[in-house]
């Protein structure tokens, strides 16, 4: 089927021009700063989300929150999606969900739930072309588009055809709950590149007659040409001790542990399992693949809710407004063959199958067999 050229009609301006964009704060951020940011995005009058999203593109930066959210979104990502009509493939359609466009759409829509709402603005036009929202300009409890982040006077998006706010009034997304241990983490590293940095070289320490200045001179010359590690000069008659606190963590394994409970909350979080990101010293197959299990299950409900968003009215209408012909079919990913799954599956239907009829479809559907 051929596309039939339409374009979004042209309510406003385009949003974005209108907006004073400020820049992320990159201030120091620590647990009051998240908690007082909560505060404020929790308020019941003038409920603001901009000091709790500049700490989220702060904690973002994280190597170990960055990496279980690509693993998530991936996984969404990477799925194979198609555009059921019912009948043959619409190589329109095809073309559609393999664009780059389509792909970064998808990704805006599986980060609303890290951020809690999300907003695409689209261009209209003879392609489809958009631009993202900054979420700290979108005050979903008054359904408006604020000029400055920190107000409340906007555009009212909610009868805007080309405008697509996602995401729930009082979900502030799963940052909410990362943040804290990711600023509790960078606390960690600070403590340890000290500890490090104090530990991590010998000590040298010199001792002199407190009446020999001329020796004096010479020991701290020879301790200044000699290398930058820690070095001391005390008198002889000085009674000198070093409290390293070395009987109770010798090797810097307290700030180590620390950190790795940090980073499994936060896999926890995410992806609802530690497993299949880092193992642990008591780690196994049967527990491997009991957080394997536990994550296919999150990415379903991921599967779920991306599916469910990309076949809602107000998306379906966009993509009408650009002339994709999307009336009679839906986007649906293909079926999760889980191997270990489907054989027990199996088992269990061919049982059932001696007592009751299973009808055709039913095996088509189950196991991911095309009709003829």
């Amino acid at each position: 089927m051929v596309r039939t050229h339409k374009t979004v009609q042209e309510p406003e301006p385009i949003i974005l021009n209108e907006l004073n964009i400020r820049a992320v704060d990159r201030g120091r951020k620590d647990i009051l700063t998240w908690r007082g940011a909560l505060i404020s995005a929790e308020s019941i009058y003038y409920p603001n989300r901009s000091r709790l999203y500049d700490l989220y593109e702060d904690v973002i930066l994280d190597g170990h929150l960055s990496g279980v959210i690509a693993k998530r979104i991936e996984a969404v990502l990477n799925k194979e999606l198609c555009f059921d009509n019912g009948s043959s493939k619409d190589p329109v359609m095809d073309e559609l969900i393999q664009s780059a466009a389509f792909r970064e759409i998808m990704r805006t829509i599986m980060e609303t739930r890290l951020w809690g709402i999300s907003g695409i603005e689209f261009i209209p036009g003879g392609q489809l072309d958009y631009e993202l929202i900054p979420r700290k300009h979108i005050k979903p409890e008054l359904g408006v588009i604020a000029f400055e982040q920190s107000g409340t006077d906007g555009i009212p998006y909610t009868q805007l055809a080309n405008v697509w706010v996602m995401g729930d009034e009082k979900d502030l997304g799963l940052l909410l709950k990362c943040a804290p241990y990711c600023l509790y983490k960078r606390g960690g590293l600070s403590d340890w590149a000290q500890y490090i940095e104090l530990f991590g070289q010998p000590v040298r320490v010199i001792k002199y007659d407190s009446y020999d200045e001329q020796t004096k001179l010479e020991l701290k010359k020879i301790l200044d040409e000699s290398g930058s590690s820690l070095s001391m000069m005390i008198p002889r008659q000085a009674d000198f001790e070093i409290k390293d606190g070395k009987q109770t963590n010798c090797d810097g394994n307290l700030q180590l542990s620390f950190i790795k409970a940090l980073n499994e909350e936060i896999s926890i979080t995410i992806l609802g399992n530690t497993e299949t990101t880092t193992s642990s010293y008591s780690t196994g197959y049967a527990q491997s693949k009991v957080h394997l299990e536990q994550q296919y299950e999150i990415t379903r409900s991921d599967l779920i809710y991306t599916a469910a968003m990309l076949n809602s009215h107000k998306f379906r209408s966009i993509l009408r407004g650009y002339g994709y012909p999307i009336s009679n079919g839906r986007f649906t990913f293909s079926k999760d063959m889980d191997v270990d799954y489907l054989k027990t599956r199996i088992a269990i239907d061919k049982e059932i199958a001696q007592q009751v009829p299973i009808p055709e479809d039913y095996w088509f559907d189950t196991y991911g067999i095309l009709k003829k």
